[in-house]
């Protein structure tokens, strides 16, 4: 619940703690935050520069990720994230990561945080140790200093100094990025986004001040129908960049079920000398 996170958070205008009061967050100075009837609050100092990801894309995640397709990946995601303190998930999304790593950790709580409502609006009840709070990820962070032991990235921007800010002086940061060969089959048939043969160091090199601790690949096949292809496709970047109804055409000539390779890296960071 967003109670159990309240001591993490700071106030977007001043920097300052956190109470919660009836159905609104506020500090000390006054500023004031409604926590919305899902459960989530907003903490921005203004506008936010993006949107995030559309319902219809959280909700092709939901169905995806619920059903266990990615299940190594989380099983390798809650490994990295062991430990104990709070957890931060930046770019969240419905909170299924967050929610994984929680579920081994019964005394750990988790800040879901993430720009999108219809994915915060999920998040908010993806775990009863989880605060879903609604922030960009490429302004100041609505966290205190040196507040979290773990920051986790799954598939999301990185603001390198905010996270280098939150992180406790010997937490970590884990981070989850495609490689080439990430769902390759469905990139050459349909004609979506390709991942960089460097993704990994260009990860890292967007990464200041942290250094590499450990870094493993999770690569698994998976068999999907056209449901699940078209559920797949439509959560990630690719489905800004082509047309539904297009992609429909397209599955529906894949022979079903298909066979789809899922190759990711999962690497841990900790703060450079």
């Amino acid at each position: 619940m967003l109670a159990d996170v309240i001591p993490y958070l700071a106030c977007p205008h001043c920097s300052a703690g956190l109470d919660m009061a009836g159905g609104s967050v506020r500090c000390a100075s006054g500023h004031t935050f409604d926590v919305a009837r899902q459960g989530y609050v907003t903490l921005l100092p203004g506008k936010a520069s993006v949107t995030g990801d559309s319902a219809e894309m959280v909700a092709a995640r939901q169905e995806f990720l619920s059903a266990g397709h990615y299940a190594p990946i989380v099983e390798a995601v809650v490994a990295a994230c062991a430990g104990e303190g709070c957890v931060l998930d930046l770019g969240a999304g419905t909170g299924h990561y967050l929610a994984a790593v929680l579920d081994a950790a019964p005394d750990r709580v988790g800040i879901a945080l993430e720009i999108a409502k219809p994915a915060l609006r999920r998040a908010a009840r993806a775990h009863a140790r989880a605060g879903a709070v609604g922030a960009d990820t490429w302004r100041r962070l609505p966290v205190r200093d040196g507040a979290v032991s773990v920051a986790l990235n799954v598939f999301a921007p990185r603001n390198a100094a905010e996270i280098a800010r939150v992180l406790a002086p010997d937490g970590r940061l884990v981070v989850v990025a495609p490689t080439s060969a990430h769902l390759g089959e469905l990139v050459s048939a349909l004609d979506l986004l390709t991942v960089a043969e460097d993704k990994a160091s260009r990860v890292t090199a967007s990464l200041p001040g942290f250094v590499v601790s450990a870094q493993d690949t999770c690569e698994f096949g998976m068999s999907l129908g056209h449901k699940e292809v078209l559920a797949l496709v439509g959560m990630g970047p690719s489905a800004w960049h082509v047309a539904a109804a297009a992609l429909r055409e397209k599955v529906a000539t894949l022979s079903s079920p298909v066979r789809v390779t899922a190759s990711v890296t999962v690497t841990t960071y900790v703060k450079g000398e």
